[in-house]
């Protein structure tokens, strides 16, 4: 018999409220809580409860507090990561994170959703989808990142924005809905991005 955490990490309909995936969320809140708590000097034990909440990670990252996420082992980033304040990753399916990733302040990025119809919702049916960032992208301030979408590499997503669908690799998107604002060509050191 399929697990309902099985269901959860290959895409389907799965329940989330079943005894394994319910533990499995409070292991994961009682890692945030303690890292959130920490004054701001225990960089040393911040790194150490990210390396044991994180499915995988690289050896220069910062993560500034508070940080939320559902399960945490479904979060893979890669080398020189650095998100600012409030980030929240619903990983209910993974999310892989290239290096020399940069998040601005306040960003969502999920995984989690739920069925449209409403009969499905009130049996406590959601989905899960992956989400992938590649490398050398900037995430600005406030941005959501919906469930399914995969971010090129050189990517630069503006302030506020809501993606929604893929973005290929070396463009500027912004908007709600997030739209390609064009290809990114030149070094300038003064373009806006935005967090």
């Amino acid at each position: 018999m399929t697990s309902e955490k099985d269901k959860m990490l290959s895409g389907e309909l799965y329940k989330a409220f079943g005894d394994e995936l319910t533990e499995e969320r409070l292991k994961a809140r009682i890692l945030v809580h303690e890292f959130n708590a920490l004054e701001p000097d225990k960089l040393n034990r911040q790194r150490e409860l990210i390396k044991e909440l994180l499915g995988t990670t690289g050896e220069r990252f910062h993560f500034e507090a508070p940080f939320r996420c559902d399960y945490g082992y479904n979060i893979h980033i890669g080398e020189n990561f650095y998100s600012n304040f409030n980030l929240v990753i619903l990983d209910c399916a993974p999310v892989h994170i290239g290096k020399n990733v940069l998040i601005g302040p306040d960003v969502g990025i999920y995984t989690a959703g739920h069925p449209l119809h409403h009969e499905l919702r009130k049996q406590d049916f959601e989905f899960a989808l992956a989400v992938t960032i590649g490398n050398n992208v900037w995430v600005g301030g406030q941005v959501v990142i919906n469930p399914g979408v995969t971010i090129g590499d050189n990517v630069v997503i503006g302030s506020g924005s809501v993606v929604t669908k893929d973005v290929p690799p070396n463009m500027l998107a912004a908007g709600n809905p997030c739209k390609i604002l064009r290809e990114i060509t030149e070094i300038t050191g003064h373009e806006k991005g935005g967090d």
